[in-house]
């Protein structure tokens, strides 16, 4: 009998449900037109293109011999991790954490994004997430079973969502909601009277906050962004997720956590039991030794990023390429010219100028006629690429 005639897979409904993965299609166009020879600018991404300081990589290599992590380590991860990260808060924006209570090591910010929706949804929950926002609190909500309602982020109002527009009988009904500032894609950032609307709002509705400060290192003009557990009452309906990947360029590392509410805490240290046996101890021992180690690499790097969209936005408006610039994050939001869709002009940006833009229909319907740029290349780079794009004679 011929077995592959007969033998089908049958993946599980969840696995059919899942939303397209946007940057994954990003990626084989680009390289296809790298595989031709071309010299591509990729700005489309946002992977930190800078190495992670030495002092974070010694801390690893002194750490890899030492036997004690080769065994599993805790499970929910060693106290003195979270005994850094709570250091962390407290120094940066005088946040009171119990490392025991408050604080989930995660493998890298996105799995605890994705894991929130698994813990608090049933199908058919509903969950509030920000349009145009990071498609992998789509992810999660699919994962879940659960089902989305969309918060427009406008330039008239700042990229911020606007609660009023939320229908009563659909707030009533959440259960979650994502925020996400300084903001992936629009480098939007928040202040302390957003998110006292927020936890205000929450309390009323019984929503869940998920607040997503993966770049909560990176603020300009001399501003740091705020961290929404700051505000009285925050951990009362949420808890905020922080990354060492874009603070300390440690990407690759996969190291993030979940803070605030006691009880959604557990409840992720609970799934985590499940999935995993927590991170190899010596990149613990490494990301305790970056976040309670100089940070002047925080500041070079911010300064680095400030410097870059600078120089971006000089030879922006040399061609006419006329935008607000970003408040924080290391992207930048950019309306297409007149005549494109955001998916035709990263087409033909990327097959006439060898630029790769990310389309910002990619994040949700309020991003069409925007696409996002990533700070991560050298000032010269960035400037070629924008002259590159100039003389296509667009604006």
């Amino acid at each position: 009998m011929d077995v592959t005639e007969t033998f089908q897979i049958s993946p599980a409904n969840r696995m059919t449900g899942l939303p397209t993965q946007f940057f994954a299609g990003l990626v084989r166009k680009a390289n296809a037109q790298t595989a031709k020879g071309r010299d591509v600018i990729n700005l489309g991404q946002g992977n930190p293109d800078r190495p992670t300081p030495e002092h974070i990589v010694a801390a690893l290599q002194e750490a890899a011999p030492n036997p004690l992590y080769h065994r599993y380590p805790p499970f929910s991860g060693y106290p003195f991790l979270k005994q850094a990260v709570a250091q962390r808060y407290k120094e940066d924006y005088g946040v009171e954490l119990d490392p025991e209570k408050e604080v989930a090591i995660l493998f890298g910010g996105k799995t605890g994004l994705i894991e929130i929706s698994q813990c608090l949804l049933n199908p058919g929950d509903i969950c509030l997430v920000p349009d145009p926002g990071y498609p992998d609190y789509w992810s999660g909500v699919a994962l879940a079973g659960g089902r989305m309602e969309y918060m427009p982020l406008t330039a008239d109002n700042a990229f911020l969502p606007d609660y009023d527009r939320v229908k009563t009988d659909i707030a009533d009904k959440a259960k979650l909601m994502f925020i996400n500032y300084p903001n992936n894609p629009t480098g939007a950032t928040a202040d302390p009277a957003f998110y006292s609307r927020t936890v205000e709002f929450a309390a009323k509705h019984g929503i869940v906050v998920a607040s997503d400060f993966a770049y909560g290192a990176i603020g300009f003009d001399g501003k740091q962004p705020v961290s929404f557990l700051q505000t009285p009452g925050a951990k009362e309906v949420g808890v905020e997720f922080y990354t060492l990947s874009k603070t300390y360029n440690m990407a690759g590392w996969r190291v993030g956590f979940a803070l605030g509410n006691p009880e959604i805490i557990s409840l992720i240290n609970l799934i985590q039991d499940h999935y995993y046996c927590s991170l190899f101890g010596g990149i613990q021992a490494a990301a305790a030794e970056a976040l309670t180690g100089p940070q002047q690499c925080v500041t070079d790097l911010t300064s680095a990023y400030e410097s870059r969209r600078n120089a971006l936005f000089e030879a922006m408006n040399e061609i006419g390429w006329q935008v607000a610039k970003p408040s924080g994050s290391f992207f930048c939001w950019l309306p297409v010219p007149k005549g494109h869709t955001s998916a035709s002009f990263s087409d033909y940006v990327l097959e006439h100028a060898d630029v790769v833009l990310a389309p910002g229909i990619g994040f949700g319907t309020h991003g069409e006629s925007y696409v996002r740029l990533g700070l991560l290349a050298p000032e010269e780079r960035l400037q070629e690429a924008i002259h590159r794009i100039g003389k296509l004679n667009l604006f």
